[in-house]
């Protein structure tokens, strides 16, 4: 791991997200990049200064230009704040699209994780276009972990790993998280929720998944299979059982009307768990 984009919207989440993230780049000793994205209103936009070109609305206006300044200024006091950390540390302000400023900067920084706050959403929310973290979430071409609480990197000593170990994609998931298990000192909790649409007998799944863990040749772990009523439930109430610190799950990256019918598991449970989820999507 060389380097650590923070998307930053000075959220509460978006704070312990950085916390994390520096506890994490201090172990990895590697970089981190913190990007603060200042949304436009259709109305305005910005030259390459930074400064605001007037629209009509000079109330707006008036608000914008206030708002641009304070993000300066209180980026400024965070890259001056974090001058001699441990790791190489530099901060970027863009303006635009918050998700497309995030894609743009990952490619250009080459980052290998991505360290996100999440509020999370429930009902309607989750019926419409969706967060810019649920579409980091789904699109991302790096792995990416969202935080709702405040965590700690060296308590991070268990962390769930969710599939069906069925498609051997999550080789490349696994190649990854393993990095990021080194860097902890963890152990990877592997397990299968059987559901009543989709049960298969306990032995059968677990001889998979040894053999999956022999495979790739991961170490530190343990098998599980675990029974509930949805397979998004069995995640968080396993993590709950064993009081496990993080999740990680491939995502799919579908969007338009196959994510519309199939959704995603791994969405709902950055949605939901109030622990760190890893996610990653699953090469093509």
């Amino acid at each position: 791991m060389k380097t650590i984009l923070v998307p930053y919207d000075f959220s509460q989440e978006a704070i312990n997200a950085f916390e994390l993230a520096k506890e994490l780049a201090t172990k990895a000793n590697c970089k981190l990049k913190l990007l603060h994205i200042v949304e436009l209103p259709t109305t305005q936009s910005f030259n390459t200064m930074g400064e605001v070109n007037m629209g009509d609305n000079e109330l707006n206006n008036v608000f914008m230009i206030e708002l641009v300044e304070k993000r300066k200024k209180q980026i400024a006091e965070i890259e001056a704040l974090h001058k001699n950390s441990p790791f190489e540390f530099s901060t970027r302000l863009m303006f635009g699209n918050p998700y497309a400023g995030i894609s743009n900067e990952v490619t250009e920084v080459k980052a290998d994780l991505i360290i996100m706050g999440s509020k999370g959403s429930s009902g309607i929310e989750e019926l419409l276009i969706g967060s810019n973290t649920e579409k980091v979430v789904r699109h991302s071409k790096c792995p990416v972990i969202t935080v709702k609480n405040p965590v700690k990197a060296e308590e991070i000593k268990k962390i769930v790993f969710a599939s069906d170990f069925n498609d051997e994609e999550d080789s490349d998931i696994i190649t990854e998280l393993k990095d990021l298990q080194t860097i902890l000192g963890a152990e990877i909790c592997m397990v299968k929720v059987n559901t009543p649409s989709l049960f298969e007998n306990s032995r059968d799944s677990k001889s998979r998944i040894k053999k999956f863990v022999e495979k790739l040749g991961i170490s530190n772990v343990q098998v599980e299979i675990y029974n509930s009523s949805s397979e998004e439930e069995g995640i968080i109430e396993y993590a709950d059982d064993i009081d496990a610190n993080m999740i990680a799950m491939a995502t799919h990256g579908r969007t338009g009307f196959m994510h519309l019918i199939s959704g995603s598991i791994a969405e709902d449970v950055v949605n939901h768990a109030r622990r760190p989820v890893w996610t990653m999507r699953k090469r093509k």
